[in-house]
């Protein structure tokens, strides 16, 4: 098990989990790690060599073998390539849902996740974070939000990358994602004994760091008991 300070982030799609995680581990001096992109390049990659949601998971595993990926500095790679961008079309969102249920996704990643966190203290953020890669980490939140403001918020980040879509494509995206992510056999979303659970419906981005901050200060300090 790791020594360094591992903070988890856990939640459903559009709660901010990622910029949140971002602008945490800055503020602490800990490394980000983002497992979003990293399930997303591998969708990528399996797509890129014609996979379909109907793929065996034999057929999985035998093509992640030749995989290699990386993160370092915010950005995702993929034998080599600089995927950070081409991993967040809608398109590889839906597969990085759809893919990230199968367990040879789950295994390959696993190792790769804990290996980054045993070289520094950590801010990760994913949907089995603090239940399933780092359940004994050192601090555990999980992020929600209601349906209509994860989706206002799915939108809003699509439309700032020029990428059009509507809001009813938005609802119905993070819905989607919603019951395959609680839904699935394997590591579904919930959220982690002793996490600290943060509604964030009506917080702004600095409103929840600071929130968020507060905690880590009281775990600091031997005196963290959640809310």
């Amino acid at each position: 098990m790791s020594r360094n300070r591992i903070i988890t982030i856990d939640g459903p799609s559009g709660a901010g989990k990622s910029t949140v995680a971002r602008l945490l581990a800055e503020r602490l001096g800990f490394e980000y790690l983002d497992t979003g992109a990293l399930y997303r390049a591998v969708a990528l990659y399996l797509r890129r060599r014609g996979v379909g949601e109907d793929v065996s998971d034999e057929t999985i595993e035998e093509l992640l073998r030749e995989l290699n990926i990386g993160f370092s500095g915010g950005r995702v790679y993929v034998d080599g390539e600089d995927v950070s961008e081409a991993v967040r079309t809608p398109e590889i969102g839906h597969y990085s849902s759809v893919f990230s249920a199968r367990r040879p996704v789950r295994e390959f990643l696993l190792s790769i996740q804990r290996a980054h966190a045993e070289r520094c203290d950590t801010v990760v953020e994913g949907r089995d974070m603090g239940t399933v890669v780092f359940p004994d980490a050192w601090m555990k939140f999980f992020l929600d939000a209601s349906l209509q403001e994860r989706a206002k918020r799915r939108y809003l980040q699509l439309q700032r990358k020029g990428i059009n879509v509507t809001m009813e494509e938005a609802v119905r995206d993070v819905q989607q994602r919603d019951e395959r992510d609680s839904q699935r056999d394997i590591a579904p979303l919930r959220c982690p004994t002793g996490a600290v659970y943060m509604d964030t419906t009506s917080m702004g981005i600095e409103d929840t760091i600071k929130k968020m901050l507060e905690f880590i200060e009281k775990q600091a300090a031997g005196s963290c008991t959640g809310y």
